[in-house]
């Protein structure tokens, strides 16, 4: 089966995937937004105490939990940094935010993510900015494992956002 990157309108703890990924912040702890709606369906509890065991994550990298309550069964979460105008090597570290969350997909034999599109809410990083490095890094994943197959998601909740996906999937894969 081939590798793709799919755009679905949905809350990201509905899709039935192998894993999510969480929009994290560094000390791991429980925020809004798409945090929040993890932990809350995952078991706040729980979630808490598995990311306290690890004890933080930083910029531009991710770690990986169980799923605990959700359908997928692990959270991966990525930390993407923080927008202070583009000039503090903000993309490198989200190009790497999802490329660690993918080969943490791949570590753990998962064939199906869904993301949320990282640091384009609270963080400020403009979304078709964010776009474009979300897509290119999922791109370069696939291109450079040919043998490992994956369906990638991103949970969007609007048409405007769909809208700025697809136009980033098609200026980063061409198709």
């Amino acid at each position: 089966m081939k590798s793709k990157i799919e755009i679905k309108q949905s809350g990201i703890t509905n899709l039935n995937v192998d894993a999510v990924v969480n929009a994290a912040n560094s000390q791991l702890r429980e925020g809004s937004g798409v945090c929040g709606a993890i932990f809350s369906e995952a078991g706040s509890r729980e979630l808490r105490k598995a990311c306290k065991e690890i004890g933080g994550c930083k910029t531009g990298s991710a770690v990986i939990t169980p799923g605990f309550n959700l359908k997928a069964k692990y959270i991966i979460h990525a930390v993407g940094p923080i927008w202070h105008g583009g000039d503090e090597g903000e993309e490198e570290l989200l190009y790497g935010a999802y490329e660690k969350s993918l080969s943490l997909a791949k570590e753990y034999e998962c064939n199906s993510i869904a993301f949320p599109v990282i640091s384009s809410g609270i963080y400020g990083y403009p979304k078709s900015q964010a776009w474009e490095v979300a897509v290119r890094a999922c791109n370069d994943f696939i291109n450079d494992n040919p043998d490992y197959s994956i369906n990638i998601f991103f949970a969007v909740l609007s048409d405007k956002s769909q809208e700025m996906g697809e136009k980033a999937i098609k200026k980063v894969t061409g198709e």
